[in-house]
């Protein structure tokens, strides 16, 4: 084998390998990802829910 085909295939392996490891750390990282719970849709006020006076005290 001359001398850049093994530089070549050095070059590819170490390509595959990094590939491969991005690849796992990318799949662990979706699986361990919490998504926040979901926004229940906002209450619509009507009139007379927003005449009323707050209890402060």
């Amino acid at each position: 084998m001359s001398l850049v085909m093994i530089i070549a295939m050095l070059v590819c392996g170490w390509l595959a390998v990094a590939a491969a490891m991005l690849w796992g750390v990318l799949r662990i990282a979706r699986r361990h990802h919490h998504h926040p719970p979901a926004q229940p849709a906002p209450l619509v006020k009507t009139e007379e829910s927003s005449a009323r006076h707050a209890n402060a005290h």
